[in-house]
């Protein structure tokens, strides 16, 4: 075992992984505490997760099958069929479902839920929270909880989990934990840019008095700039110069400029940790999210993105919610990318039109992908004629035997 994963193993058994607030240290260094409420209450944050869980749970996961002929059909009459892909349990419809799991993924690490079981087969997926992970001495993994007053202790076989960043039987890596300083300092950024607005914004004029002021006339001179001129709602107000006194307005400072250049390099390193192109939570600086390049950097998300997110969730299915009769019969859970990758309807009728000269596809295949119904013979794949051997170029194809 290298130190890494000796490293991991340390946290996973020391930790609960579920539960960020169990970590050693809670704050930033820059002061700010760190949970999800506090992550979740930054705009790149918010975007981040939003986006992931949002176009995961949209997407439709599919359980496909195996027919006699070797040919790959979605299996709607499998039980696990309507489980994953139209409502996991009584409450939950398939997408409020994922949404909320994938989101405790992005943030915790880890997703759980309780499994249900009718007659051996999966009946239901029901969302636990902040379970506690332990390996028993006999090497048993079991999952404790309380939901509801009432206290759980279940064994690996009875709770649905799949694991994020980390590779640790026990679960994944926090993003909340290991983010902390990224998330601290830009929850202090944004705080001393709120509380710079409360105020009043910075000293944006200097006030000057030809002589020197006492206490008795500093104070209420004080008193009343704060009474009148404090504040949003007083911005702009005008002020009276009387008395000898000068009013010099002053020009944007460079830590005024420091401050904007933070608070987006705050966003780009949030983007960063999640792993999002920053143009995709509309921080468009330096970067542009409209044009020729919009497909191509669809696609470079979903690559280098969603790809292993999305297989993380399939390989925990399969592994636990599938039978060992469902793997022989050849059952597979995947999620249906179609939709994320169609282009435009130019790109799509090159797409398929190069399929249907060629042989690769049919028509009926082409007109499901386009939500329309099948049409009689159109599930038989065609080839152009031209698409001949160059020795039989100019020659009239043979024509079959007649039958009697």
């Amino acid at each position: 075992m290298n130190l890494w994963q000796k490293a991991i193993s340390y946290i996973a058994r020391n930790l609960s992984i579920g539960d960020p607030t169990g970590w050693p240290v809670q704050r930033s260094y820059a002061g700010a505490p760190v949970n999800e409420g506090s992550v979740l209450a930054l705009s790149a944050a918010w975007a981040c997760v939003n986006l992931l869980a949002g176009t995961i749970a949209s997407l439709p996961l599919m359980v496909y099958r195996t027919d006699a002929r070797g040919h790959r059909v979605v299996a709607r009459d499998h039980p696990l069929y309507r489980v994953l892909h139209d409502s996991p349990n009584y409450e939950q419809t398939a997408m409020d479902f994922w949404e909320g799991g994938i989101a405790a993924l992005e943030l915790r690490g880890n997703l759980h839920a309780r499994i249900d079981r009718t007659g051996g087969r999966v009946s239901a997926l029901v969302p636990i929270y902040d379970p506690t992970v332990r390996r028993t001495k006999d090497g048993v993994l079991r999952y404790r909880w309380t939901e509801d007053g009432k206290s759980y202790d279940e064994p690996e076989e009875s709770v649905f989990h799949v694991r994020g960043f980390g590779g640790s039987p026990l679960g994944g890596l926090s993003t909340l934990a290991y983010g902390r300083q990224i998330f601290g300092l830009s929850t202090a950024i944004n705080t001393a840019a709120a509380t710079t607005f409360a105020n009043g914004m910075r000293p944006s004029v200097i006030i000057s008095f030809a002589n020197w002021l006492t206490k008795e006339q500093r104070d209420p001179f004080e008193r009343a700039l704060e009474d009148k001129f404090v504040g949003s709602m007083n911005t702009g107000r005008p002020y009276i110069a009387e008395g000898g006194s000068t009013v010099t307005p002053l020009s944007f400072t460079p830590e005024d400029a420091q401050m904007l250049e933070s608070r987006a390099f705050s966003i780009e390193e949030i983007a960063r940790l999640f792993g999002v192109p920053p143009h995709m939570i509309g921080h468009t600086e330096k970067s542009t999210s409209w044009g020729t390049g919009l497909e191509q950097q669809t696609i470079g998300f979903v690559t280098f993105t969603l790809r292993k997110r999305l297989k993380r969730v399939e390989q925990a299915i399969m592994k636990q919610l599938l039978t060992p009769a469902d793997r022989a019969a050849g059952v597979t859970v995947e999620f249906n990318l179609e939709g994320l990758l169609r282009g435009d309807s130019a790109a799509r009728a090159a797409f398929y039109q190069s399929g249907l000269q060629n042989g690769w596809t049919t028509i009926n295949e082409v007109r499901a992908l386009e939500n329309m119904p099948p049409v009689s013979g159109g599930e038989i794949p065609r080839m152009q004629m031209q698409n001949v051997p160059i020795t039989q170029a100019g020659s009239d194809p043979a024509l079959p035997a007649p039958t009697a």
